[in-house]
């Protein structure tokens, strides 16, 4: 019952990540399901769906299709959309129902691709984790079947994975990379396609902005020598870095994906800064009193104990903080309130 939430609205879960990551790369998603999931991608999840066109798809199973596991119509269902619609590939996305009844995603991928003539991706996802689980999986299924090639190195070309609506809360790349100085810039999976993925080895640099890019930072390293950087180079909105600029002092706790938390603790200047998220939480990129919230009563738990004088987090948390008099920074996360950047281009 740990992920019992009483006070917070639920979190975006792993296949609504997975499809954030597939949206913009001109494929055909089916979301493995009977309808529900497909309508939490698509009208809470994902913003893009109301600027940007995106074949997306529900198997639309039906209660006995799904107990007995008809792969067979799945994929026949699959290969008549692939004659009406052009795609480059297909991505097969796993929801609870799947997850509950086994089903082979491998099978499915090979029966698919024997079908559709078309490369496929099935991500297990199983919609009990949360986002970034889904966008790390869907990452690093791309790459490593389409980052096959080795391309010339372009001087000063420089990739981003991780950004997605989900994690930054903007729906364009300009917005993400505003203010970097370099000739190319790249965000994998947001205003760019399937080429990009495939030219990745032109890169001289990847930038990861989320923990869910890692595996793949550390692919792309390993099979074309491509270095890699953790840092969140969104922009931070000023009138957040405004109000952290000058705690001294003070015990500070920064909640968000975990390299967001960490950039703005660059930013924060005398406070003794903690970082905590819901999210991935990976051991080399913290500090010693940095922790990953594991329910609201470990949340309250910790808030307590340490004596925050400052919390930074998206607004949504302030439902949980009722009987904490401190002061609250709001520091907007898409994945857990749904609420966009205002600072967009």
């Amino acid at each position: 019952m740990k992920k019992l939430l009483k006070y917070l609205s639920p979190f975006a879960p792993d296949d609504s990540g997975a499809c954030s990551v597939f949206y913009e790369l001109g494929g055909i998603t089916v979301i493995c399901d009977a309808g529900g999931c497909t309508g939490n991608v698509c009208g809470f999840d994902e913003p893009r769906w109301h600027e940007k066109k995106s074949a997306l798809f529900s198997a639309g199973l039906r209660d006995m299709d799904a107990i007995l596991g008809r792969d067979d119509m799945l994929v026949k269902k699959l290969a008549k959309v692939c004659t009406q619609i052009p795609a480059e590939f297909t991505a097969i996305i796993g929801t609870p129902v799947p997850a509950v009844i086994g089903t082979d995603f491998k099978a499915l991928e090979r029966m698919s691709e024997k079908a559709t003539n078309l490369p496929c991706i099935a991500v297990e996802t199983t919609g009990t984790n949360y986002y970034d689980k889904g966008e790390e999986k869907a990452y690093y299924a791309l790459f490593e079947k389409f980052a096959v090639d080795k391309f010339p190195t372009k001087k000063g070309k420089v990739g981003i994975i991780g950004a997605t609506p989900l994690d930054t809360g903007f729906t364009h790349a300009k917005d993400v990379t505003r203010g970097m100085n370099f000739e190319e810039i790249v965000c994998f999976g947001m205003d760019s396609g399937l080429d990009e993925i495939r030219k990745v080895s032109e890169c001289e640099l990847i930038y990861v902005i989320s923990p869910a890019g890692i595996k793949s930072a550390k692919l792309l390293e390993e099979r074309f020598g491509i270095p890699y950087q953790e840092s969140y180079i969104c922009n931070i909105p000023s009138e957040i870095l405004g109000q952290t600029e000058d705690l001294w002092g003070k015990n500070v706790l920064i909640v968000h994906e975990q390299f967001a938390a960490n950039y703005l603790r660059g930013w924060t200047e005398g406070g003794n800064v903690d970082c905590a998220t819901w999210f991935m939480f990976l051991e080399e990129f913290a500090k010693e009193n940095d922790f990953r919230i594991k329910s609201e009563e470990d949340f309250l738990q910790k808030i307590q104990e340490r004596e925050y004088d400052v919390i930074v987090a998206d607004n949504n948390f302030k439902r949980l903080l009722k009987h904490w008099d401190g002061e609250f920074i709001p520091f907007p996360h898409y994945a857990v309130s749904a609420e966009l950047r205002n600072d967009r281009c």
